[in-house]
C-alpha cells in the first residue's frame, strides 16, 4: 500500500462528492472520530452521514499540505474551505489502516 497515494486519491475523491467512491476507502465497521463536532461516526452509515452534512453539504474542498506516513498509520494536514463560518481552516487526519483501508481516523480542525 502507498500511502501517499492513497491518502492523495481519498482527498481527490471526497472534493468530487462521490459518496460511494468516497466509503470505499473505509473498511466497513471503520470509526471516524471527530471531536470539532462532538460525535464519533461508525461504519458506512455513520461515515456516509459525515461526509454528507460536512463536506457535501459545506460544499467542503480538501487540500493536501503535509504528510507524515508509517507503516500502519499517518497524520496528515490540510487546509479546508468552504461554506462555513470561517471560510477557511486548517486541519489533520491521524488515520490506522487495516488490509489498505482506513479503520480508523481522528479529524481536527486546527485554528
Amino acid at each position: 500500500m502507498n500511502t501517499e497515494t492513497l491518502i492523495k486519491d481519498w482527498i481527490a475523491v471526497g472534493n468530487s462528492y462521490d459518496t460511494e467512491k468516497y466509503l470505499e476507502f473505509y473498511i466497513k465497521d471503520a470509526i471516524l472520530d471527530d471531536p470539532s463536532v462532538g460525535r464519533k461516526f461508525v461504519g458506512h452509515e455513520g461515515i456516509k452521514d459525515y461526509f454528507v452534512n460536512y463536506f457535501i453539504g459545506y460544499k467542503t474542498q480538501t487540500e493536501f499540505r503535509k504528510l507524515d506516513a508509517k507503516e500502519n498509520s499517518a497524520y496528515l494536514e490540510v487546509e479546508f474551505t468552504g461554506d462555513f463560518p470561517e471560510g477557511k481552516i486548517g486541519g489533520s487526519f491521524d488515520f490506522i489502516f487495516k488490509n489498505g483501508k482506513i479503520e480508523f481516523v481522528k479529524a481536527d480542525l486546527i485554528h
